[in-house]
């Protein structure tokens, strides 16, 4: 079994893979929750019946041919930070981050499937894939779930579907959700108006953590909230639609700022150029904000394509747990502060200055005062 410090080595293949929809959609996220049948749910049972439980599942999910040299883990025997980090790479829940006995996590060493044993369900299985490639998550994870029914019992009634702990993932079991990355909406003033769309016909928009957690960096979850009375794939289809749509909508709202406001577009890209290269302190919240609008300079063309991928990795590497792990020992948030901002400077170090590149599509438009088109 692959040890932790091995998982976390390199970025999940997720956060560098495919950019499509001009990288409005970073990843997609499946995850389906199942229970055993004549077991009881991990909130209502006893210690040793969670313990029984889990001598069940996880062998059986060791055993699936995609999780050959896998992370397997009790979550008691993970340190704080250690379980944060995972948390962090959206590999486990908060809920389940504060488990210990009786929990586990089995994670593919690439990170595309990672399944929590005895969270609020005795099991939740997710997939991640970059991109929106909901279809793609959903029909990788449905072979893994086919797999693990050979050997293990789910609770399931005729009339209702697959039982759950929460009647809101009652019927399927399944939660799809996309990340977009949607400054322009925001910097438009846009993004309450879609945002408020996309809830009025029943999706779920969460923060960068999911349910209960701010929008940081222009950075919003899209999801299902019904479980219930609808195939899978009737779910996935909508979803897509939907998060196809937005991302859309972010697109002609690059263009239009740049069109009607190239210069405060600048402005952004330029004081978050300016702050970050030269930051000595700086906390996670300001860094992911500022981050966010390097990443708008990657797509826009103000700086190399390859920026984009490097934002998403800084993303996750400049969080409290990774900066924890990344220096051996338990940080004050000012040091935290400081190691941050010495990480983004060295890592922007060889990234030019904004002055020296123009979106590719819009030449001089950024830059130029005298051309026609910002007037």
């Amino acid at each position: 079994m692959m040890r932790f410090s091995t998982l976390v080595k390199y970025p999940a293949d997720w956060m560098t893979g495919g950019r499509g929809d001009h990288g409005a959609v970073l990843t997609s996220r499946i995850r389906l929750a199942r229970n055993l049948r004549r077991h009881p749910f991990p909130g209502w049972a006893k210690r040793d019946q969670r313990t029984a439980a889990l001598e069940l599942m996880r062998p059986a999910v060791e055993a699936l041919p995609a999780m050959k040299d896998a992370f397997s883990q009790e979550l008691g025997s993970l340190s704080p930070v250690q379980k944060q980090v995972l948390v962090e790479r959206h590999l486990i829940s908060r809920e389940h981050a504060a488990r210990g006995d009786g929990s586990a996590a089995v994670i593919e060493r690439r990170q595309t499937f990672s399944l929590m044993i005895n969270e609020e369900d005795h099991l939740r299985m997710q997939a991640i894939r970059p991109g929106l490639q909901l279809a793609a998550a959903f029909s990788a994870l449905s072979e893994l779930d086919s797999e693990l029914e050979k050997s293990l019992e789910f609770a399931f009634d005729p009339t209702l579907g697959y039982l759950t702990t929460c009647p809101t993932n009652l019927g399927t079991g399944l939660r799809a959700s996309s990340m977009l990355h949607l400054p322009a909406l925001v910097l438009s003033d846009q993004i309450g108006q879609v945002l408020q769309a996309v809830s009025k016909i029943g999706l779920a928009v969460r923060g960068l953590y999911g349910e209960g957690t701010e929008s940081l960096g222009n950075l919003y979850q899209i999801s299902n909230q019904s479980t219930l009375g609808e195939s899978e794939e009737t779910i996935i289809r909508r979803l897509e639609r939907v998060i196809s749509e937005v991302a859309v909508h972010e697109r002609n709202a690059r263009e239009k700022l740049l069109e009607d406001d190239p210069s405060m577009v600048a402005d952004k890209i330029g004081r978050a150029y300016g702050m970050l290269r030269h930051a000595h302190i700086i906390n996670s919240k300001e860094a992911i904000n500022q981050l966010s609008l390097i990443r708008l300079g990657g797509i826009l063309g103000v700086f190399p394509e390859e920026t984009v991928v490097l934002c998403d990795t800084l993303l996750m590497d400049i969080q409290p747990a990774h900066l924890q792990l990344h220096s051996g020992r338990k940080l004050s948030p000012e040091e935290r502060d400081a190691i941050r901002a010495e990480i983004v400077r060295c890592r922007l170090h060889s990234l030019d200055s904004p002055d020296n590149y123009y979106p590719s599509h819009e030449p001089k438009s950024l830059s130029d005062p005298h051309n026609p088109g910002d007037a």
